[in-house]
């Protein structure tokens, strides 16, 4: 885990966990995408960010997605990596680029319906449960195959990868063994060519963590705390 002091300004943060992933990934695979999560945060904290090559943040919940939305004008591209609840999915369709917590056929459907409505096709990530943990999101890694080829057919999205929550309390240890399955799980589900899928992305490391999925191929790691300590944002009721 990288450990950085309070002081330290916003740009010495992104800078050293940028040669912290060059580092972690060992030039075995690219250094991943730096996706800064700015959940809890105010636009005014992470807009300086644009300045600094980070162009895509991760959010949530829809609510403060939609609210940080007109204040983000095209400075980012906006990801949706938290928990998402159909009847929300029409007020992101806009707004977001990219969903990364696909983890149901139900969500699919609406994701399809919505995104047929405004006329878009939207990248999606589907959400896997690397240790399966009952109380967290994501589908089991021995039902991937049948649900991509279940999705496959919708015209409104198009699957780009996979995304991974890694568990807070797992050891060094554990945590390898996870993130080196992940990257199994990923590179056998793109060697099998399923037509109308795509596997280019691979979605895992949080603050904690982040190291080891560079290690392991990541080729998107979720950052927040590690950059913005404390949230300053009220979280929506």
């Amino acid at each position: 885990m990288l450990t950085l002091p309070e002081s330290a300004s916003l740009e010495t943060r992104v800078s050293l966990v940028r040669e912290a992933l060059n580092t972690a990934s060992e030039g075995r695979y690219p250094a991943p995408r730096l996706i800064a999560v700015t959940k809890t945060h105010a636009p005014e904290v992470f807009l300086p960010l644009a300045d600094m090559g980070v162009d895509t943040i991760g959010e949530n919940r829809v609510q403060e997605i939609r609210e940080k939305l007109p204040v983000l004008a095209d400075r980012f591209q906006v990801h949706m990596i938290g928990r998402l609840q159909t009847n929300k999915v029409k007020y992101i369709m806009e707004g977001v680029s990219m969903i990364q917590s696909l983890d149901r056929m139900e969500l699919a459907l609406e994701i399809d319906r919505q995104a047929q409505k405004h006329q878009v096709t939207m990248p999606v990530l589907v959400e896997i449960s690397p240790a399966g943990e009952k109380q967290k999101c994501g589908l089991p890694p021995e039902e991937l195959e049948q649900f991509l080829r279940n999705v496959a057919p919708l015209q409104g999205l198009r699957v780009q990868g996979l995304m991974a929550v890694m568990p807070l309390d797992a050891d060094e240890e554990t945590l390898a063994r996870l993130f080196q399955n992940m990257r199994t799980l990923f590179e056998r589900t793109r060697e099998k060519m399923i037509p109308g899928i795509e596997m280019k992305e691979l979605s895992m490391g949080m603050s904690h963590d982040f190291l080891l999925a560079a290690r392991y191929g990541a080729t998107m790691v979720r950052i927040g705390s590690l950059l913005f300590g404390k949230r300053n944002y009220p979280a929506p009721s």
